[in-house]
């Protein structure tokens, strides 16, 4: 069996898939991609049983060959390879793969394809396309916050919100959380899902930020992805997620209006002398004046800053983790960011000074016991 392809179409898409290997699999053939022809197509896989992704691209094949190869030689070979036809000639007895070019010839021990596991299909019709840009955005403004405790697996992944009118992203670890709303997207059907993490970085890096459409399925046990000639296939964290509108507070009515960048900026340089282990900082509020501290009282490092800002209420001072104010104030767009409060003991809310068009995005931050200096 044979079949004729072009070395970098065939890294490219191979690169495309590859993030869904693992490099200690539970079954050793999942080390390797499935090539599977037919009629002139290669279709290829990967998998490691949580998340599949698949790709297709034409080939010159006159016979249907269905062969696992593996992953990291190949890849390996093809990068240090210019640009040039190859050809695959595989062994049906033994599934030994030869790859020959214009100089030189190639060996590698292949499987049968029929031992690779099978993708999951999707059951029914629920689906609807949404923007690839629009998912991208959704996934970069959501998936700083999820944890990574494995005893709460609910917390690891993004929580999906499906309404008939919009889609709504969630991701917290207990500490912080993001919620993220587009009302641009109809999905035409109320459901919701949690997402795992890995799925969603692979996603973030093979969709392109464009407007072609991903189409999205799913069923009781897996969400589908499908793009640019790609499917990624990922099982849903099966898990009940906290009720995250119970915790977002509806009653802070001190708002601080302060310029994103020099919060950030001010953030950064504070962080420096903030505890290595706990990263707090601490923010004072009268009228107009903000200042931003912290201190490492084991290092003997203190620091303090003043920044001007628009204040509605009480004075007030709180403590937050650093780390996490960055991160937020890091995922928001817009020239200022407001931050809500009503004590030192309550969570904050973390917004944009202006949302985008169709578009609501809320952050939730949990306080710090302050220590006096």
């Amino acid at each position: 069996m044979k079949f004729i392809v072009q070395s970098a179409e065939l890294l490219q898409h191979l690169l495309k898939v590859n993030g869904a290997i693992v490099s200690k699999p539970v079954l050793p053939i999942l080390e390797n991609f499935l090539f599977d022809i037919k009629g002139g197509v290669l279709t290829i896989s990967a998998t490691d049983l949580e998340t599949s992704m698949t790709t297709s691209m034409s080939v010159d094949s006159k016979e249907d060959i269905q062969v696992a190869v593996p992953s990291k030689i190949i890849i390996d070979y093809l990068r240090n390879l210019p640009e040039q036809p190859v050809t695959f000639t595989v062994d049906e007895e033994h599934f030994t793969i030869e790859v020959t070019t214009g100089v030189g010839r190639y060996k590698m021990p292949g499987q049968s394809g029929i031992d690779f596991p099978l993708t999951p299909a999707v059951e029914g019709d629920s689906s609807f396309n949404m923007p690839c840009n629009l998912l991208l955005r959704a996934i970069s403004k959501t998936l700083f916050a999820t944890g990574s405790d494995e005893l709460r697996i609910a917390l690891t992944g993004v929580y999906v919100e499906l309404g008939n009118e919009s889609i709504t992203f969630v991701a917290t670890d207990a500490n912080k959380l993001v919620r993220f709303t587009r009302n641009d997207v109809r999905p035409g059907a109320e459901n919701h899902f949690i997402i795992p993490k890995k799925a969603l970085n692979l996603l973030r890096s093979s969709i392109n930020n464009d407007d072609s459409p991903v189409t999205i399925e799913w069923n009781k046990s897996n969400v589908f992805f499908t793009y640019d000639k790609t499917r990624l296939i990922c099982r849903l964290i099966d898990e009940r997620y906290p009720d995250y509108k119970a915790v977002i507070p509806s009653g802070n009515d001190k708002i601080l209006s302060v310029r994103r960048m020099d919060l950030l900026s001010t953030l950064r340089r504070i962080g420096i002398f903030a505890s290595k282990t706990t990263h707090q900082v601490r923010l004072k509020i009268a009228g107009s004046d903000l200042q931003v501290g912290a201190e490492d009282i084991e290092m003997a490092n203190e620091a303090q800053e003043r920044l001007a800002c628009d204040y509605d209420g009480e004075d007030l001072e709180i403590g937050f983790n650093g780390r996490f104010l960055i991160d937020m104030l890091g995922n928001v767009d817009s020239d200022s960011v407001e931050i809500r409060l009503a004590a030192p003991s309550k969570a904050g809310l973390v917004m944009p000074g202006e949302q985008e068009k169709d578009e609501d995005m809320l952050m939730l931050i949990m306080p710090m016991m302050l220590n006096n200096y």
